[in-house]
Order: structure tokens, then sequence, then C-alpha cells
């Protein structure tokens, strides 16, 4: 009876034990914020590198994600990381190349023709990035893809003249697009992203830039019904955690998170180009018109981002990058 009842407090004892554990959670937290919003490909892939780094790190290494905007833009998200409220979030271009600025080369207006160049320029500046990156006290976890990106308006946009008349969003703070439209008279309207849906319902703005799918999930195209049909530009962004926040995990958990990564990462670029070509059809039963233009209109365009990009070296980002993408693509070019 005495080992019984003895017996019977182990098991209990046991048992307390592991709820204790269970509710005490992971012993690090990891908090995330994006602008991507609940239900994208973006957050629901970055769930599943989430829970597979926790699974793999035997529930030492967790995370608490923040979407769709609710910590703030790209910049207050970064204030967020220096004073430790964040410990990392995946950033668009725009963002974060305010604070790591080689980092917006891939965004020049018109600089690529296809993924294909995209995917060889990427890999190819990788080792650069994270340099950059890790100067600012960052560490670059994966690259992260919105696509190419087109010219949504409440008219159709076709001609140089149709541009001038219009009232475009430029992102805050993007010297790239500034630049550009700035050379072609058009004098853009500069807006977070955020604030990008309720400014076209207004009419502050009839005229902005995005991706397929991204229309889609931040409903841009409810108001911006016409898609001028080639491609303004390529858009992207990254997912980095602060090297502090990491210095508090082990060798082994870092290298967890890392390999995770590529994976999950790798196949979000894949989802989201997918994605983005079935958005197409999506816009096409939804309503949205898609408007062609010409190749004269493109070949001016083209030229005139040339001239833009000149007076940006140095400035926007820096020559050595500028240069490493160049080296690239002429390569893919020449044959």
């Amino acid at each position: 009876m005495i080992r019984t009842t003895i017996l019977g407090l182990i098991i209990l004892l046991g048992t307390v034990i592991q709820v204790t554990d269970l509710q005490a959670g992971p012993k690090h937290i990891l908090k995330i914020a994006s602008l991507a919003p609940e239900g994208s490909v973006w957050v629901d892939s970055f769930k599943d590198f989430a829970a597979e780094v926790t699974a793999k790190t035997g529930g030492e290494v967790g995370f608490r994600i923040y979407p769709g905007g609710v910590m703030g833009d790209d910049r207050a998200m970064y204030r967020k990381m220096r004073v430790g409220q964040l410990h990392g979030g995946g950033f668009t271009m725009t963002g974060i190349a305010d604070f790591v600025a080689d980092f917006r080369v891939m965004a020049i207006p018109f600089l690529f023709r296809s993924y294909a160049e995209v995917d060889a320029v990427s890999a190819q500046l990788q080792p650069l990035f994270k340099q950059r990156f890790e100067e600012q006290g960052l560490h670059l976890v994966a690259m992260t893809e919105v696509g190419f990106i087109y010219t949504f308006s409440n008219e159709a946009r076709v001609t140089i003249e149709d541009l001038r008349r219009a009232k475009t969003w430029a992102p805050s703070d993007d010297p790239l697009t500034a630049e550009f439209l700035k050379g072609l008279d058009i004098s853009p309207i500069t807006l977070a992203i955020p604030d990008v849906l309720s400014s076209l319902q207004t009419g502050l703005i009839d005229t902005a830039f995005n991706s397929l799918y991204g229309s889609i999930v931040l409903q841009w195209y409810t108001k911006a019904p016409f898609v001028t049909d080639a491609p303004y530009g390529y858009a992207y962004g990254v997912f980095i955690i602060s090297e502090q926040a990491l210095a508090r995990l082990s060798d082994d958990q870092k290298r967890v998170i890392d390999e995770a990564a590529n994976r999950h990462f790798a196949d979000l670029i894949v989802k989201t180009r997918q994605s983005n070509e079935e958005s197409r059809t999506v816009l096409a039963e939804r309503g949205v018109t898609f408007v062609q233009t010409t190749p004269d209109v493109l070949k001016y365009l083209e030229e005139h981002r040339d001239s833009a990009v000149n007076s940006l070296i140095g400035s926007a980002f820096s020559e050595e990058i500028y240069g490493a993408t160049q080296q690239v693509l002429q390569a893919l070019r020449s044959k």
C-alpha cells in the first residue's frame, strides 16, 4: 500500500513537471513582425518555417508572429528591433534599404527581363548583401519575393502623358522611384504601404505599383482596376534577425534556423510566382482590364532609367553593388 502511494506520488510529480514544462513554453521566443497579411503565402510559409525550427530545437526556440503591419511600417519595425521590442522581421526592399542602401539595387525600374535574370543576380549578390546586413548588426536569414510589379490605376495608363496626368504613389524615402518619376516630369505622392489603400479610396492617389498577387491580398485592385501589362520593376524583401537576439542561441540552434530558412523560403519564392501567375486569371475574372503599351514607350522608359541610375550611383547604392549586378546581366544577355 505504501509502495502504491509512493508510485502514485511519483507519477503525479512527473505529470506536474511535464505540465509545468509545457506551460513554460520555448526557452527562446523570437518576436517577428511583417507587413504581409494573415493568410498570405508569405505568412503561411513563415509559420511552416517556425514550426520546423521549434520541432528541431526540441521546443527551445519559438516564434511570435505579428503580421499585417500591426507593429507599424518597415521603419517602425526596425526601430522596435533596435530597442529589443522585436527580434526580427520580414521587410520590404523599400523599407530596409533606408538602413542597408545596397539592398535596393535589384529594384531599379525596368532592370530585369525574366525571373532567370532575377535568380542569377540574386545568387551572385547574396554574399555582398549578407556582408552589408552584418555591418548593421543584422543576420540575413532569407530573401523573399513579391515578384514583378505593374502599374495599377483607375484608368488606362499607356503613354507617358497618361502617367503625367495621374496622381501616382511612390513609397516613402525611395530614391529610385522618386528620381525615375521626377525625370519623367511626374511628381509622386509619397506614402507608406499601409496607407495606400485608404489613399486610393479617398482619391488622394489613383495610380500605384504592385504585383498581381499583392494587389489582391492588399485589395488595391478594387480601386485601381486597370493594369499596364508591362512590368514596371521587380519587388522583393528580406527576413532578418538581429545578431543580438541570435547571440542567445547555441550554434546548433542557429544552424537549424538557417537550414530551415533555406528550404522554406526557397519554396516560398516558387509559391509566390505561382500565386502571381494564377492572379492574372483571378483579376481578369474580377473585372480588371489589362492594357498594352507600345515598344516605343518601353524603349523610352529604359533609356530614361539609365539616365536616372547614373545620377544615383554612390548615393542610393554603391558602385560596387551596381557593377556586380550589371556584370551578371551582361554575361547572361551576351549568350
